[in-house]
């Protein structure tokens, strides 16, 4: 098919109607964790380092089964793309949903007990231990939302899921003010009212969306054990990319705080904005992968060419204008989240630093999801391990070791991983395209 603008513009509305929605979610969760960043820091610095170690061993297990979950989408939109029928398969997808739960919130609750071991200052440990004990069963209203969300998004239905998402973000903000300065007959409880918030939203969201697809369960449908193993097969290489991932910003958490307890505040502050300005390139990536997913399935790859072209266009525009942003006014967004000097000085000597890390991290979101739409879960799972492990842990040595760049050069390292992984992917995405398109041209 040639390339033409009308056909461009008509790909990109059609990405867009599925991306905004993914959004809108994405910005949603990410709000969440922002508003406990933005309404701790304001309690006290001890309090946000707390919950920003907390976070770092939380995220670490949380994001592996998010990643595991991920699979059903794809899985399931290649089905579809195939013709074949896929509501049969949402009562195995709530058991799967279900056992994930439970053995992720047993596994969240005992790295309670590793806290001690982590070297963090002695005032802390308890405060990040109580965090954790009551996040850890947030588990099952979280993974219970993901599982529902990723079958309906095998539908691109995506409106409902992400809207409830963004919803919630005001609940858990007004219920982060109640419990953590403390409302009426409530006392204030810090960190403590911060976990307690996460544990109300994530139940309420959960519990929200089965509500929505109740009525479509049809409970006499047989449990696909095979459909969970395949969820498994494609879903773990995700889940452990993700978890190395988060594993290279948690490990740096947890090493500036054993330097200094405000570094582990900047960082987490440096990766509240990150994270805000990926959903974006996060959005478009889970896009990217049930589309190219589909048209996989459909032996389409004209089709994915485009929506690719597209979606890789919309991406760099809009992580250069982020860019851009970061670099003219740090210090406005530095005090939408914290009020003090010593924080904000430290942020705007390395926020440049994360300016250019955007760049690199919206091409490697979109070249792995596209990788993800293939299939290719396991490949991009070694570009992601390969590329912040065997590349970005001894650039990372040798700014922070050598050059005693301290935080800083973390974020360094971070970004020239991100040149090697995006780049990497890419390459890939492309070679795997041009053999679909021999057997199918």
């Amino acid at each position: 098919m040639p390339i033409t603008k009308n056909n461009l513009i008509q790909y990109l509305k059609e990405l867009l109607v599925l991306a905004i929605p993914l959004f809108i979610g994405n910005l949603g969760h990410t709000l969440i964790g922002a508003a406990d960043v933005f309404v701790v820091a304001r309690y006290n610095i001890d309090s946000l380092a707390a919950i920003s170690i907390a976070n770092s061993v939380i995220f670490t297990i949380f994001i592996l089964g998010i990643g595991i979950i991920t699979a059903i989408s794809i899985i399931l939109s290649h089905k579809r793309g195939e013709n074949k029928t896929i509501k049969k398969y949402l009562p195995s997808t709530l058991v799967f949903s279900l056992i994930l739960s439970i053995l992720f919130t047993i596994f969240c609750y005992i790295t309670k007990y590793t806290i001690p071991h982590l070297g963090i200052e002695n005032t802390l440990t308890p405060f990040v231990q109580e965090y954790i004990s009551i996040v850890a069963f947030s588990m099952f209203g979280i993974f219970f939302f993901e599982g529902i969300k990723q079958f309906l998004q095998s539908y691109e239905i995506v409106k409902i899921p992400n809207m409830i998402l963004l919803l919630t973000v005001f609940l858990n903000l007004f219920l982060d003010i109640v419990f953590v300065f403390g409302f009426g007959i409530i006392p204030a409880m810090g960190s403590k009212g911060a976990a307690i918030a996460t544990l109300i939203t994530r139940t309420f969201m959960g519990l929200v969306l089965f509500i929505y697809i109740f009525k479509y369960i049809n409970w006499k449908e047989i449990i696909d054990v095979s459909y969970m193993k395949n969820i498994i097969k494609i879903g773990l290489p995700i889940g452990i990319a993700l978890v190395f991932e988060f594993l290279a910003f948690n490990i740096i958490t947890i090493l500036i705080a054993r330097e200094e307890g405000i570094l582990a505040a900047v960082h987490s502050i440096l990766i509240t904005i990150a994270s805000a300005t990926y959903m974006i390139p996060m959005s478009l990536a889970t896009a990217i992968s049930v589309k190219v997913a589909f048209y996989y399935g459909a032996k389409q790859p004209d089709e994915i060419k485009l929506y690719s072209i597209v979606t890789y266009s919309v991406c760099l525009l809009f992580m250069v204008a982020i860019a851009i942003l970061l670099s003219l006014f740090p210090r406005e967004i530095l005090y939408c989240f914290t009020n003090d000097i010593n924080v904000i000085k430290i942020s705007i000597s390395i926020i440049n630093i994360v300016a250019i890390y955007q760049l690199f991290d919206g091409i490697q979101a979109i070249s792995g999801g596209i990788l993800r739409g293939f299939k290719m879960t396991k490949t991009a799972s070694c570009c992601v391990i390969s590329s912040y492990w065997l590349i970005g842990a001894p650039v990372a040595y040798f700014f922070v070791q050598k050059l005693n760049y301290s935080l800083k050069g973390y974020w360094i390292a971070l970004a020239i991983s991100l040149i090697a992984m995006g780049a990497l992917e890419a390459a890939i995405a492309k070679w795997k395209y041009k053999k679909i398109k021999q057997q199918n041209p």
